[in-house]
């Protein structure tokens, strides 16, 4: 979205602010105390999507090793669900997102995101919806709904 324009997760400022009412920050990720660039920096769009895109070739890969000859169907969707789960709840990212640097941390600080939180995150992620709709920070409707942001790891 155009910086002009803002967003609508922006509040009722952005209507009247020029900038979008985030005028007070000047990168992404600043109001988090995240650096501008380099390792722990709001990663870009692109580099989060082909993470996705090869967690779902992976999760696809697996369960057809489990389904041959048929192919994998809708079961891919649950080997996706729990290779998202497990990995984000016990490690902070999936094989993709450590393929692209990317890892999720929680907003409060500690190491760890938890199940609770990796199993709203990865279910709302399953549903597109909260993903494609971000704030200034591309942080989606998942990361906000569960504390987390998503980060550079290198």
């Amino acid at each position: 979205m155009n910086r002009w324009t803002g967003s609508w997760m922006s509040g009722p400022r952005a209507a009247m602010e020029p900038g979008g009412g985030d005028s007070a920050h000047r990168y992404r990720g600043e109001r988090f105390g995240l650096p501008e660039t380099g390792v722990g920096s709001i990663p870009s769009t692109a580099r989060r999507a082909v993470a996705m895109l090869i967690d779902c070739v992976l999760a696809g890969l697996i369960t057809g090793l489990f389904t041959m000859p048929d192919l994998p169907r809708n079961w891919s969707l649950l080997t996706w669900f729990l290779i998202g789960v497990v990995a984000v709840s016990f490690f902070g990212f999936t094989p993709g997102m450590y393929a692209m640097g990317v890892r999720v941390a929680r907003i409060d600080g500690s190491a760890m995101v938890g199940v609770p939180r990796a199993l709203l995150r990865t279910f709302l992620v399953g549903l597109i919806i909260p993903v494609v709709i971000w704030d200034y920070d591309y942080r989606g409707l998942h990361d906000r709904l569960v504390g987390t942001v998503v980060v550079r790891m290198r």
